[in-house]
């Protein structure tokens, strides 16, 4: 049922009606999600639409990870939602399924503000960088280092390897991912130590999740994908501290944005030997 935010803006469930709706609103926010893009993510999780006089003008979502943990994101506010705080309305409605779980988002400047004041503290900054004119020299593998396809045996390693790199129960996610996906194992010595996927989203290609038990081996596994993909758009969303940002500006791929990681609770407790390089995508995480 609908629920009254001001006299002309009402708040209700998102549905697979409502995409199309929700496409445009991120278009104009210059975001690249496609109406398969919207369906993935609504497919994963739940969102609220706000309306106002049969117009969609808002959006927020959630994804579930676990009994305990959540990213939220796709919050956007049109312009005609006029001088209502639809924003926070949103974030309330969302919040109030989320109750007890730590939640986690990745904030734009704009909404930083109000994710601040609604009690979500800063964790770092995540860099988005694209392209599509790069040039990959050939990974350097150490000894007993070798990338293989993924298998139709390493789901269970791909989710050991996410929950310890995230600190979240993240095995729908890949369950999700990994059918439409091309997938690829870091294995040292015989032993899978990280993987990386490469999805359709957006403009092109997004190169994530990578989780890598260090620098190299994440560079090892993005360059598979690069190397592998010269003059197709890819986009890849690194953590601050993963130490990419420079190598992906010198093989082509120029830093285009930034957004700040943002919790509410307890941070989730990732094993350092098991490190997230590259995003799903910044909404999921």
């Amino acid at each position: 049922m609908a629920t009254d935010i001001e006299a002309r803006v009402t708040l209700r469930r998102m549905t697979v009606d409502d995409l199309p709706a929700a496409q445009s609103l991120s278009s104009g926010q210059k975001w690249p999600h496609r109406v398969e893009d919207w369906d993935m993510l609504l497919g994963l999780g739940f969102g609220y639409v706000a309306q106002t006089d049969e117009r969609i003008v808002g959006t927020a979502m959630a994804w579930l990870y676990g009994a305990d943990a959540a990213t939220l994101g796709m919050v956007i506010v049109s312009p005609h939602a006029g001088d209502t705080d639809t924003g926070r309305q949103l974030m309330d409605a969302v919040l109030g399924d989320l109750d007890g779980r730590t939640v986690l988002l990745n904030a734009t400047a704009e909404g930083r503000p109000l994710y601040a004041g609604m009690g979500f503290e800063a964790l770092g900054l995540v860099f988005q960088h694209q392209g599509a004119a790069f040039a990959v020299p050939i990974a350097e593998l150490i000894p007993g280092e070798r990338v293989r396809p993924l298998g139709a045996k390493d789901m269970p390693t791909l989710q050991a390897l996410a929950r310890r790199a995230t600190g979240m129960d993240r095995d729908a996610l890949l369950n999700a991912l990994v059918p439409g996906a091309q997938g690829v194992v870091l294995t040292r010595d015989n032993e899978p130590v990280g993987f990386s996927l490469f999805c359709r989203f957006g403009r092109g290609h997004v190169v994530g999740p990578t989780v890598a038990p260090d620098t190299g081996g994440a560079k090892v596994l993005i360059s598979h994908w690069l190397g592998s993909h010269a003059g197709i758009f890819c986009r890849i969303d690194i953590p601050e501290e993963s130490g990419l940002g420079d190598w992906l500006e010198e093989l082509g791929l120029p830093q285009v944005g930034q957004v700040t990681s943002m919790v509410r609770g307890r941070p989730p407790k990732a094993d350092p030997s098991a490190r997230t390089f590259t995003l799903t995508t910044q909404a999921l995480g």
